[in-house]
């Protein structure tokens, strides 16, 4: 098993940064490709941003050129800049982690974005 521990959420006005964090500890070797998605209010889940062991990303257009995605792998962490964030970033952010062809899934993280 891979439990998830996400921080950084929180409430920032339009224009702000915030910087989410994800931790995964348990059984965690072999780990691959680690990301973000996002749900907001009445609306599917959908990707942010990945990583993949080697530091190869993949972001959503939403996304592009606001944020960043980086991971830490020898303290098995992923990590997630959000600059320049705008009301439609709201949502509850969600740490992803595949392992061996499972999907791990951390509790979410609540960003608000005030205009």
């Amino acid at each position: 098993q891979v439990q998830l521990v996400e921080s950084g959420g929180g409430l920032v006005q339009a224009g702000g940064s915030l910087r989410l964090s994800c931790a995964a500890s348990g059984t965690i070797v072999s780990i691959s490709v680690m990301g973000w998605y996002r749900q907001a209010p009445g609306k599917q889940r959908e990707l942010v941003a990945a990583i993949t062991p080697g530091g190869r990303t993949n972001y959503a257009d939403f996304v592009k050129g606001r944020f960043t995605i980086s991971r830490d792998n020898a303290r098995n962490t992923v990590f997630l800049q959000m600059n320049s964030l705008t009301p439609s970033d709201t949502g509850v952010y969600y740490c992803n982690v595949q392992r061996i062809g499972r999907d791990y899934w951390g509790q979410g993280t609540q960003v608000t974005v005030s205009s």
